[in-house]
């Protein structure tokens, strides 16, 4: 598994703004029955995660994910990594957290356990 291209991939899905583009990279990244988790969202499914991203979408227009300090770390199947949201034209995070990932055989998300270091 190479750890830093799947969350490259995790964060260019939740800055993908076309719905069905969108669609397309949660299914290539997530697994099937796939979970996220954090203390806003409880979602199951690739549809509700697409769902859950495109309404985190609504609430912060103009806004991107990127990861925080390009460090991720992994071991086995489990991956970690710091992200925040942020102005696309730049400018102080509105959100910041903290994912952790299992992966599942085939090498896609099955689970994610999100927290919120700071929040709107």
């Amino acid at each position: 598994m190479d750890a830093t291209k799947l969350v490259e991939r995790y964060i260019e899905t939740w800055n993908e703004t076309d719905a069905q583009a969108r669609g397309a990279a949660v299914a290539a990244t997530w697994a099937e029955d796939a979970q996220y988790v954090d203390p806003l969202a409880d979602v199951t499914g690739r549809d509700q995660i697409a769902a859950l991203i495109g309404a985190v979408q609504e609430q912060a227009p103009g806004h991107v994910f990127r990861l925080l300090e390009d460090r991720v770390d992994a071991h086995h199947n489990v991956v970690r990594f710091a992200w925040e949201l942020v102005p696309a034209s730049g400018g102080e995070s509105l959100a910041i957290g903290f994912d952790v990932a299992v992966t599942d055989d085939d090498g896609r998300i099955g689970s994610v356990l999100g927290f919120l270091d700071k929040a709107p």
